[in-house]
């Protein structure tokens, strides 16, 4: 029994750190006040789409950038805003690559006025078990980098 355990705690061990192998990160434009965002549009026409296979996962990417402080507008609606508002307007777009070893959503801002990328999150989970799992862990952590690049107001 003890040989067992021996032979089994390293491979626990392995499947443990994997996760911590990948990485998810946020890159942000440094000339850039990103405070001054106030509202985000997920860009969803006829030349972006997410996967089909994918579609039941647009609930969660939807809700990563509606846990941070930017407030959602509908990308038909964008024309109702005000010209200050549109200021304040980003324009989201999210792409996912998975293989068998990890799944990555990355969440790119825009700036709406200008069409300049403003910040860059990365969501990346990996245990290569299950591709599904692995897409939610990886929507978990860019949801968090999301939070953390547009926190609440004080």
């Amino acid at each position: 029994m003890n040989n067992v355990l021996k032979c089994f705690l390293p491979i626990l061990a392995i499947i443990l750190l994997l996760p911590s192998c990948t990485t998810s990160k946020t890159t942000v434009s440094t000339t850039v006040d990103l405070s001054k965002y106030e509202y985000a549009s997920v860009i969803n026409n006829d030349t972006y789409h997410i996967p089909a296979e994918l579609m039941e996962y647009e609930i969660q990417l939807f809700d990563a950038v509606a846990s941070s402080r930017l407030k959602l507008v509908n990308d038909m609606r964008i024309h109702e805003l005000t010209p200050r508002q549109k200021e304040e307007l980003l324009l989201v777009k999210y792409g996912v690559s998975n293989d068998n070893s990890e799944t990555i959503v990355i969440v790119n801002f825009i700036d709406y006025m200008t069409g300049r990328p403003v910040a860059s999150c990365r969501g990346a989970f990996g245990l290569g078990i299950d591709q599904g799992s692995d897409l939610k862990g990886a929507i978990k952590r860019v949801a968090k980098q999301i939070a953390d690049t547009f926190p609440p107001k004080k």
